[in-house]
């Protein structure tokens, strides 16, 4: 390398990459209801996935069986895709959880439960993913940059 040649600098990860990388890995491996991966007869690094559980393959670029599990680095990108999720289905699919008595016990709509939802489809979930990520795109970025 030559004095005066720079080495380019790491392009900073979104959360709209990382949903868009979680669509794309339902789109190859499979989505799955009911827990982070589908349990296989055989060990693989791709099983298929919930929308939560992809998200976790593309912030920490391999399978992880607990989010603490993940790097802090790692976490931090997670945590800010999962929540940009949540933003996203709090305004289009809001899912309130009230207790027997009335009161609200959640506000926020889960990714979890909305994942798990009886009559859910895979194509549903890689569309709010990438739907998510365009939101996301739409409210930071101004022009390609971030904002």
């Amino acid at each position: 390398m030559k004095a005066t040649h720079n080495p380019p600098t790491p392009a900073q990860v979104t959360p709209a990459d990382l949903l868009r990388m979680a669509a794309l890995y339902l789109r190859r491996h499979g989505w799955h209801q009911g827990t982070y991966y589908a349990p296989t007869n055989t060990p693989t690094a791709t099983p298929p996935a919930c929308a939560a559980g992809a998200i976790g393959i593309a912030a920490a670029g391999h399978r992880v069986e607990h989010f603490s599990q993940l790097d802090p680095d790692a976490l931090g990108d997670y945590l800010a895709a999962l929540g940009a999720f949540v933003d996203y289905l709090d305004t289009t699919e809001p899912l309130f959880l009230i207790d027997e008595d009335g009161y609200l016990i959640d506000e926020h709509t889960s990714p979890y439960s909305w994942n798990d939802s009886p009559g859910r489809t895979c194509e549903q979930v890689i569309t709010a993913l990438e739907t998510a990520a365009d939101e996301w795109d739409h409210l930071h970025t101004t022009g390609g940059e971030t904002r």
